[in-house]
């Protein structure tokens, strides 16, 4: 194992490997969560979310929760309406891996009605079939994740933004895995709101997470909430003063909140996508020379945070994560059907050319 000089270098999607500035944030001095210090840097943060994609600024509210990714999404599905108050409107879920289909168990849940456009794992989504369904009218929403971690993929969210676009039908973006790490077309892809977390493109630490809301929500509806916590209405009428209905995770927010100063005097999102470009193709065309094939068959769609990769003949996924793990590097499994077929790198948080020039000589190191 690694000592405490030597920090692990964790390569799954998230919690990342922080930067020793942020890292070093989480020891500032304890504060209550109902001061008004406390407001004021939530109202920082707000302010700072919004700047993170500049075409944001003017049309989107940023609404922070403490939770994972997972509850800024299902928080996210509150802009729909229950179904007392949907007048036959319905959402359809575009979904081809582990988090579309989450999000439709999510309003299976939450009682509301919902179709479903499912592809396999592998493939990319299947937007002849939306289109088609899209056409025939009826549905108010659109939701789908922009990048899928369950193989790596970078859904086509252009082709599916215009889709929307054209059909008159807002769009719900699971942007977890992608805000500030990939392009977001707020008004070209017809987005009413975006969900994402600050422990995985932001570098921050796990705890919380935010929704991004078209500010005409707010004013232009009831809230679809069917939980008391998950209500994006109630705190976003609280943090216009800077507070939250319930206790924010506060040490969390500390890093967060120079997590983006970090991310803005580095050069903001495209430069941070730029460094994930250049580190996933030297992952990809290092192990490629290894005879290690990307997961995907159409290897050109995958995302720039996380790539997925097949396991060679002999090695078996505990194999390689207990090697790598003894050497200081985190992997991640394949999830569902594929979790003994593949292993999967992220290069988020505090990594670079150096850690992965190393991390693919110990892969070199296990091969059979």
């Amino acid at each position: 194992m690694m000592s405490d000089e030597s920090p692990m270098k964790l390569l799954n999607p998230g919690p990342v490997t922080l930067t020793a500035r942020v890292r070093a944030a989480l020891a500032r001095p304890d504060m209550c969560h109902r001061e008004a210090e406390f407001a004021d840097m939530c109202s920082r943060i707000l302010s700072k979310l919004g700047a993170v994609y500049p075409a944001s600024q003017a049309g989107y509210t940023p609404v922070l929760l403490t939770s994972s990714g997972t509850g800024a999404v299902e928080a996210m599905l509150s802009v729909v309406p229950r179904r007392e108050h949907a007048k036959g409107t319905r959402t359809l879920v575009v979904a081809n891996g582990v988090y579309g289909e989450r999000a439709a168990a999510m309003l299976a849940a939450q009682g509301k009605e919902h179709d479903v456009v499912s592809s396999p794992w592998t493939r990319p989504m299947d937007l002849a079939k939306v289109d088609e369904l899209l056409a025939k009218g009826g549905y108010a929403h659109v939701f789908a994740v922009h990048h899928e971690t369950t193989t790596g993929r970078l859904n086509d969210l252009p082709a599916l933004g215009a889709l929307c676009k054209r059909h008159g039908v807002k769009l719900l973006l699971d942007a977890v895995s992608s805000f500030a790490g990939e392009d977001i077309r707020f008004d070209e892809w017809n987005l009413e709101a975006c969900a994402g977390t600050a422990n995985k493109c932001l570098h921050g630490v796990p705890g919380i997470a935010f929704v991004l809301v078209a500010h005409e929500v707010f004013t232009a509806r009831e809230t679809g909430a069917t939980s008391v916590y998950l209500d994006l209405f109630r705190y976003r009428r609280e943090q216009t003063k800077g507070f939250s209905p319930f206790t924010q995770a506060v040490h969390a927010l500390f890093a967060l909140d120079e997590a983006l100063d970090e991310l803005a005097a580095l050069g903001g999102w495209e430069t941070r996508h730029q460094k994930y470009v250049a580190l996933t193709r030297q992952v990809r065309e290092g192990l490629f020379a290894l005879g290690i094939q990307p997961f995907l068959e159409d290897a050109d769609s995958t995302g720039a945070t996380l790539s997925s990769y097949r396991l060679p003949r002999g090695l078996t996924y505990e194999a390689l994560h207990d090697h790598l793990k003894r050497k200081g590097f985190v992997i991640y499994a394949g999830q569902g059907p594929f979790s003994g077929e593949m292993f999967r790198v992220a290069v988020m948080g505090d990594v670079d050319a150096t850690d992965m020039t190393r991390l693919l000589a110990e892969v070199r190191a296990t091969m059979p």
